[in-house]
């Protein structure tokens, strides 16, 4: 499954909710304020970091660059994406869950 998260952690319990619950080798994709939880030295930082290892963890590149980040500020692990790639995984997913 792809699971979306768009809320930032230090605003909202979204993303905690969405770990807590995501099947190991689901996908999380972390678009518009979700982006700041892929960003390394935040105090979510360590949580994204392992969720690395049981989930594929996406953020939409557009969104991070609209918020004045580049990749090199994300943690390891988290992968950038277009909105090409967003497209290709909602199909290659077997469902899409949006975190609210």
């Amino acid at each position: 499954m792809l699971h979306l998260v768009n809320k930032s952690p230090f605003e909202r319990n979204t993303l905690d909710a969405c770990l807590k619950r995501a099947a190991p080798g689901s996908a999380i994709l972390l678009y518009e304020d979700g982006v700041y939880a892929a960003l390394s030295g935040t105090s979510v930082a360590d949580k994204v970091a392992k969720a690395t290892n049981a989930f594929d963890v996406y953020v939409l590149g557009p969104d991070l660059s609209a918020r004045g980040f580049e990749p090199a500020a994300l943690i390891e692990g988290v992968q950038t994406v277009d909105y090409d790639r967003f497209v290709d995984l909602t199909v290659e997913k077997r469902g899409v869950q949006s975190w609210l």
